[in-house]
């Protein structure tokens, strides 16, 4: 199925920190989206592979996803080869996408960085003929996504673009709270994490009120690109 926007996450609730908020907007448009999950988090310190699981059905039917998907590459150990890349380029050619968001390409979590530049690299390659990409005895077209965007995770980073999430601020905490057994929870039992307290949600909450003021909104999600943007029109910039 075609896509509007694939994302990719290292671990199934990177997009939903980071980029839930942009994948709510443009779903409210009616735009298709999906997101393809590397690893199922089986080394996060609280939940189980089954929670997550669960877990990410739930959020993925709150942002009105189309498609989701895991590739299981192993977290905590996935390594950019060609075998990974080729289960990318995989995704892309099945999807079509004409906008790809992927992990930052440095943060505190080093599959973070892993990700976003395995999914950079596969989003190139996917658009080369002479690799060959077979699904059900069928020859995919390339397509190579006409942008990437890396949302910013846990370590600050200078936001190349931002995007008005204003309205779907309170949905997307929503969101993130489908992941119960990562977040506050006060009848938990489980070890204390650095995004499990309460506060967490003061922080997510702050950095999308610093990514939205310089472009006088109140929330904004923020994204890095590495190349340069273009605009047929000045007075689109806000």
């Amino acid at each position: 199925m075609k896509l509007d926007i694939l994302a990719f996450a290292a671990h199934p609730d990177d997009v939903e920190l980071s980029a839930s908020g942009t994948l709510l907007h443009y779903a409210a448009q009616g735009k298709k989206i999906g997101i393809i999950d590397l690893t199922e988090g089986e080394l996060g310190t609280r939940g189980s592979v089954e929670d997550r699981y669960a877990e990410s059905a739930v959020a993925g039917k709150l942002m009105g996803l189309t498609v989701r998907k895991n590739l299981n590459m192993g977290d905590g150990f996935f390594e950019i080869n060609e075998e990974n890349k080729r289960k990318i380029v995989e995704q892309i050619r099945l999807h079509q996408p004409e906008i790809v968001l992927a992990n930052c390409l440095s943060d505190r979590h080093p599959d973070h960085g892993r990700g976003g530049k395995i999914v950079s690299d596969a989003c190139f390659l996917a658009g080369l003929r002479k690799i060959e990409t077979i699904v059900d005895g069928v020859s995919l077209a390339p397509h190579r996504p006409r942008l990437v965007l890396h949302y910013i995770q846990d370590h600050y980073a200078h936001p190349d673009i931002v995007m008005d999430v204003t309205p779907y601020m309170e949905q997307k905490i929503e969101v993130v709270k489908a992941y119960r057994s990562q977040f506050f929870d006060p009848n938990s039992t489980e070890p204390t994490t650095p995004i499990s307290g309460e506060e967490f949600f003061q922080f997510l909450k702050g950095r999308m009120m610093q990514y939205g003021r310089p472009i006088g909104v109140d929330y904004a999600e923020g994204f890095t690109v590495t190349r340069i943007l273009g605009t047929k029109d000045l007075f689109d910039l806000v």
